[in-house]
């Protein structure tokens, strides 16, 4: 698709964002419906003109990533009620100078867990405490999941348990739990992670499902040992993808070509079956 005059333009802000699967993901669903529309890379620093260029330029939409998605929230002009809840966004709708903010990480992940178990009524432990941790665990109580939480950081973890209304654990006793569910919301798995369990390998078979929030590795450790476990898993790129078709979605208000967008993230991450 040509750049002119008409295009409208959407983006990523974030810093750093180079590394993002966004703009790929976004871009090849523009081009599969024929959409006059481009979505770019922003890397921010100022916060305050960032937004205030938004609103000058005339951008139709935003994807926010770290470190913004809590300090966009002064310069909305109103928020979606669940993102209220979870104290973040990560998506910014823009019309005529008025920002509204949303947040579909937890939409990524719900979907990305329906495809494999019914989330009303069932037991889900969640490990982690930070921002990713806390808008799964706020979308996990809207479909009507119970909830526990273990963290390596018991400040942090108690903190996002009170308000979720659940219980915490230690990371450290993670491993005597057993749920339907299991998702890993940490950094554990990634970098120079990638050989750490965040629970012990024989505890796996305590649940049905497994799900990693990372993404790179595409089958973490993680899921490895969860396989040879009998659990069905879930890899990051479902929550990336589903967050993202509900971005695309809420941005231009067409329903998302979900399998390109879903090439366009394996494609850029070099993934050959």
């Amino acid at each position: 698709m040509a750049i002119n005059a008409t295009t409208e333009i959407y983006g990523i802000m974030g810093n750093p964002v180079a590394h993002s699967l966004s703009p790929a993901m976004h871009n090849a669903a523009f081009t599969a419906l024929g959409l006059n529309k481009a979505y770019l890379p922003f890397p921010v620093l100022d916060i305050a003109q960032a937004m205030a260029g938004l609103r000058a330029l005339g951008i139709k939409g935003i994807s926010v990533t770290i470190p913004h998605k809590e300090a966009v929230l002064p310069y909305l002009d109103s928020i979606d009620p669940i993102a209220k809840k979870i104290g973040a966004v990560n998506t910014l709708i823009i019309n005529n100078g008025t920002i509204h903010g949303a947040n579909t990480d937890w939409i990524g992940a719900n979907r990305a867990l329906s495809e494999k178990i019914s989330l009303k009524g069932s037991s889900i432990l969640l490990l982690g405490a930070g921002g990713s941790a806390r808008a799964i665990g706020f979308g996990l109580l809207e479909a009507g999941a119970s909830l526990t939480i273990a963290s390596r950081s018991p400040e942090k973890g108690r903190a996002l348990a009170e308000l979720c209304g659940c219980p915490w654990l230690p990371f450290t006793e993670a491993a005597s739990i057993s749920a339907d569910i299991l998702i890993n919301a940490t950094s554990m798995g990634m970098g120079t992670q990638q050989y750490l369990l965040p629970v012990v390998k024989e505890a796996l078979s305590n649940f049905k499902v497994v799900m990693d929030i990372v993404y790179a590795p595409l089958t973490t450790r993680l899921l490895q040992e969860a396989e040879q476990a009998g659990c069905q898993t879930i890899n990051g790129l479902a929550m990336l993808l589903y967050q993202g078709v509900a971005q695309f979605e809420l941005m231009t208000d067409q329903q998302a070509p979900v399998e390109v967008m879903r090439q366009s993230l394996l494609n850029t991450l070099d993934y050959k079956p």
